[in-house]
């Protein structure tokens, strides 16, 4: 199989006595011979035969993966390169308005009239290991208008500020943990077990706490915030009349305006509006996190918003991590028509017209330069591309490079359950597509390595 492949794939850039030296090295996609290593990963051909079978027209095979080039994250639009770390301000600028235009839309800023109201305080949650925090984020400072419920548990008995991960949750805050004193949500939901007419019961308490290891994530010293997606945006397509568009947009729709991933993105970066002036947590140790849907919105909210210290995208396969012009698995064309109200309007203008895109994924990753992410993927995820996942990492690492960063520590995928842990982190572990134990272990270890903390 041969891949058509530019220099910001295979381009590492070094500093060498004072000089900036290109350095190629492998970081296209791979052929046979690395599918064929030990100490690399590849999918189970069972199922990849399975699923081909199975998903008639979706792609599954290495094989067949279609011929690509990628645009270079360095290559300024009046056809210069950046070469200088002062350069990539600048062009960090114009990806960052390629994907605003033609991927996710243009958000509204910080509202004027938020407020942040604690309804909850409790000292001695969950046995007495947490502090446990509620608090009713208004967006714009109107009992009538929409609101998101932020819970916060922190590590009792904390000496000073402590870092946090922030996420978004698919349930309701009442599902990451049974606890009894988290308030039960009242939003809109998707009817799933436990739900009735759209709306949480008590039976969906709890249901949700193995994705949030939570006695893990304070035990090692950090806080955990998490907000239920749909009270900021309810994910279904109604013409984005509910949720904080019909509360913030005004007038015609552009085919670049906001749509529900970067709803989701702004939304928590008005969870760190409120985290930042909460003063038992380091609001400038806070790292953003997401799974599937949500990671597509993690890796969006820390390209766009600078103060996530660490980016982690856990499974977000297509319009998240993996390479679109992949065409693998999940596609452009197939999740614009599955969810239409993901994405902007323009977007759909690529719809099995991926090469055409002026962007691809491995930029999405470089904007959160030189601050580090992590990328993890899942070996029967198949849908989310995992090689994709990383090849994306690798393309990305030219940029961490040039801003004299270590980048990704390898040139080839590693192998099942063997994490990378460089500036930019990677895995695929076993198992399918899920926010398990192991990832946030990793996650764990990640933060602790780039906030300088110890075990």
């Amino acid at each position: 199989m041969k891949h058509v492949v530019n220099l910001s794939e295979i381009a590492t850039v070094a500093l060498l006595a004072g000089t900036w030296l290109v350095v190629l090295a492998a970081a296209a996609a791979q052929g046979e011979a690395a599918e064929k290593r030990a100490d690399t990963w590849h999918a189970d051909p069972d199922l990849v035969r399975s699923l081909t079978k199975r998903r008639a027209g979706t792609l599954y095979d290495e094989a067949k993966v279609p011929d690509y080039t990628l645009p270079d994250p360095l290559a300024m639009a009046d056809g210069t390169r950046v070469t200088d770390p002062k350069q990539w301000p600048a062009r960090r600028a114009e990806i960052l308005d390629l994907f605003r235009t033609h991927v996710y839309g243009r958000a509204p800023g910080r509202p004027e009239k938020m407020t942040f109201e604690v309804f909850d305080l409790a000292d001695g949650a969950l046995g007495g290991k947490a502090v446990r925090r509620q608090v009713a984020v208004r967006f714009t400072g109107t009992d009538d208008g929409p609101r998101m419920d932020l819970l916060v548990y922190l590590p009792a008995g904390a000496k000073g500020p402590v870092p946090a991960f922030l996420l978004l949750n698919f349930a309701g805050n009442h599902t990451v943990h049974a606890d009894p004193g988290i308030r039960l949500s009242t939003s809109w939901m998707r009817n799933r077990s436990g739900v009735v007419d759209h709306r949480a019961t008590e039976k969906t308490r709890g249901t949700a706490a193995k994705r949030f290891p939570i006695p893990l994530i304070l035990a090692r010293g950090y806080a955990l915030a998490t907000a239920y997606y749909g009270d900021i945006d309810p994910d279904h397509h109604d013409g984005f009349k509910n949720g904080v568009h019909g509360a913030l947009d005004k007038g015609e729709r552009d085919p670049d305006a906001w749509a529900s991933i970067a709803a989701w993105a702004w939304g928590l970066a008005r969870a760190l509006d409120y985290l930042e002036t909460d003063k038992s947590v380091d609001a400038k140790r806070v790292a953003v996190l997401g799974h599937s849907r949500l990671g597509k919105t993690a890796l969006w909210a820390g390209a766009r918003d600078e103060r996530f210290a660490i980016v982690i995208s856990n499974d977000s396969g297509c319009g998240g991590a993996a390479l679109s012009r992949r065409a693998f698995g999940e596609t452009v064309e197939r999740i614009n028509k599955s969810f239409p109200h993901w994405f902007c309007g323009n977007f759909k203008k690529y719809n099995s017209k991926e090469g055409d895109l002026p962007v691809d994924q491995h930029m999405l990753i470089a904007l959160a330069a030189p601050r580090p992410v992590y990328v993890a993927s899942a070996d029967r995820d198949l849908w989310a591309d995992p090689r994709g996942e990383f090849l994306s990492c690798k393309a990305a690492d030219p940029v961490y490079r040039l801003l004299g960063t270590e980048g990704l520590p390898t040139d080839t995928m590693p192998p099942l359950d063997a994490p990378v842990m460089g500036r930019i982190g990677y895995h695929v572990r076993t198992g399918g597509h899920d926010l398990s134990e192991y990832d946030w272990r990793q996650y764990l270890d990640f933060a602790d390595k780039h906030f300088g903390r110890t075990k």
